[in-house]
């Protein structure tokens, strides 16, 4: 079994067999995010692939579900991801699930055609990053495309038949766009419809250009209670029925969970105890990516 490089799944994926069907990230330009930093991006040669799951197959009795990273395997052709899946289905027949991380543009270079083959074939789930549905963060965080081209690429795995879960980042817009940054995202996420949404905290990492806008001032973070208070107006402006909605990743100051729209109002009033001191907030040291 061969990975290059670190590699990176999300949190509901523990559990899950990792392949990397390419290496690195697609875009790898995002402000904020040092993951791939260190990656040059390139598809990996599908038969390369399909020996690390036939070592796998060997290894292990049970393989229940796959993950397909790095950080865009939707990017790679559509021809090489069905023969992937071809082999899994094959191959893997108690494999319950395949999910991957899919960018906007990665999307929108596949056919709708295309993407209804790969779910067909057994990609059953795509993770998506939204960050923030405002243009003018989107832009300053250089994530190389608009909201509405995100909503689109969102609706367009959802007609494919795929699941999606999409993450946000609380934070990202800083004291001057907070406001934007909510009541955008909100928009954004109650256009998506997706199955999952997953809200995240600003992390900043040395040697992004976010650490060097906090030095020099250009950044400003908000304060613990702030990032509360933009989750607040987040959520407020967020209409996504039966959506999962989860915000328990380490890098939260306060742990949610819930189902929208049902569950709408708990939430915002753990937020609002959250504003008012009457919940205990995770300590800065304690945060981590």
């Amino acid at each position: 079994m061969r990975y290059i490089g670190s590699i990176y799944r999300p949190p509901s994926e523990a559990y899950s067999l990792i392949v990397q069907m390419t290496v690195g990230c697609s875009h790898n330009r995002c402000a904020f995010c040092d993951m791939y930093a260190g990656k040059q991006f390139y598809v990996r040669p599908v038969e390369d692939v399909l020996a690390d799951f036939a070592w796998c197959r060997r290894q292990y009795r049970h393989i229940g579900r796959v993950f397909l990273a790095d950080g865009d395997a939707l990017a790679a052709p559509a021809g090489d991801l069905l023969r992937v899946l071809d082999y899994i289905r094959s191959a893997i027949p108690e494999c319950e699930r395949v999910t991957c991380y899919a960018s906007p543009g990665s999307v929108r270079k596949k056919t709708g055609a295309e993407l209804r083959a790969l779910r067909a074939a057994g990609l059953r789930m795509v993770y998506m990053g939204l960050e923030s549905g405002s243009d003018a963060v989107l832009r300053r965080m250089r994530k190389g495309c608009s909201a509405a081209q995100i909503v689109e690429s969102a609706q367009k795995v959802r007609a494919a038949g795929m699941a999606l879960s999409v993450t946000a980042i609380s934070g990202l817009g800083g004291k001057e766009l907070w406001e934007e940054h909510a009541v955008e995202t909100g928009k954004a996420l109650s256009a998506m419809g997706a199955e999952y949404v997953g809200l995240l905290t600003l992390m900043v990492e040395p040697g992004t250009p976010a650490a060097d806008w906090v030095r020099s001032g250009a950044l400003q973070l908000l304060s613990p209670r702030e990032v509360l208070a933009e989750t607040y107006a987040l959520l407020a402006h967020t209409d996504s029925e039966g959506s999962v909605f989860r915000m328990n990743h380490a890098s939260n100051y306060l742990n949610l969970r819930g189902t929208l729209n049902r569950d709408r109002s708990a939430l915002l009033a753990q937020l609002r105890r959250g504003m008012e001191g009457g919940a205990a907030l995770k300590d800065e040291d304690f945060r981590a990516l």
